[in-house]
């Protein structure tokens, strides 16, 4: 992106603490949850979220038309607003599509159907400037918070610290190749997308099937020796308090629909047991 001819007003205000402060807790002892993204890409969930405690947003930006939308890059920019970091899904791996979300605001990429080193190398130059990289400019964003930054030389190196990788594992031909994976130079993050990984290891919905759970366990094991946090999304508390006790650091916990759909059941059957047979009461 070439350089404007009048790039307007300059700050001293960082636009990268976001992704960097969220790297340093990640890589801390606390335990991280993600509020999850599947539909309702509002404002309004942004501010859910934050006032529920969530540390970040993950965006399934893979199974639903989010990225390019303009409601997209507005939720985005309202989470930075909000100090919630928001990790998304790329759709493919693609230098345009990782670009939009990276100057939408994004401060992580989460590549599904991560099966080799290789693709997450594809990744990390998409991500990364160079000489890592070969990610283009473009400081005058989302990414920047619309302000030019005033010392290209070091935003561009607080941006590479600040932007957060993460490999998502959810094939058979994924966990045949986790230890290249894990081993990734600049890789942030492992996720293992439970529901998927089992249909690809035999086991559909079966997440305590050993075919599944077992693979799971190696992951997580070879994660904690080489100090990359390790998440996946569990059932409830219970489950997670069992993985976090193994060293899991950080959980994708629920999404938006399942959230509603919950509470609105709950509160219809609430109504109902109070009710006899759902039926205006008779007097005797």
């Amino acid at each position: 992106m070439g350089k404007a001819v009048d790039i307007g007003r300059t700050s001293e205000h960082d636009p990268t603490a976001l992704g960097r402060n969220f790297k340093k807790r990640l890589r801390g002892d606390e335990v991280l949850l993600g509020g999850m993204v599947a539909e309702m890409i509002r404002t309004t969930v942004v501010k859910l979220y934050k006032q529920a405690g969530f540390d970040f947003i993950f965006a399934d930006n893979e199974h639903v038309l989010m990225s390019g939308l303009p409601a997209m890059a507005d939720f985005v920019l309202s989470a930075r607003d909000n100090g919630m970091p928001v990790i998304a899904k790329a759709a493919v791996l693609d230098r345009a599509e990782v670009a939009r979300l990276l100057e939408a605001g994004v401060v992580g990429i989460q590549l599904p159907r991560t099966e080799s080193r290789q693709d997450l190398e594809t990744l990390i130059d998409y991500m990364k400037f160079p000489p890592v990289g070969s990610r283009a400019g473009a400081p005058l964003l989302g990414n920047v918070d619309y302000i030019w930054p005033t010392d290209s030389r070091q935003w561009i190196r607080d941006a590479d610290e600040s932007t957060v990788i993460v490999g998502h594992i959810e094939t058979r031909r994924g966990y045949e190749n986790f230890e290249e994976i894990v081993t990734t130079p600049h890789l942030d993050m492992i996720y293992i997308g439970w529901y998927d990984f089992s249909i690809s290891m035999g086991q559909p919905g079966e997440p305590d099937h050993p075919d599944v759970r077992g693979p799971m366990e190696h992951i997580l094991e070879l994660c904690v020796k080489h100090g990359v946090p390790f998440g996946t999304t569990v059932s409830g508390p219970d489950k997670a308090k069992d993985w976090i006790s193994r060293g899991a650091g950080f959980f994708e916990v629920i999404d938006e629909l399942s959230l509603l759909a919950r509470a609105a059941a709950q509160t219809v059957d609430a109504y109902r047991k109070v009710t006899k047979n759902g039926r205006i009461a008779k007097n005797a």
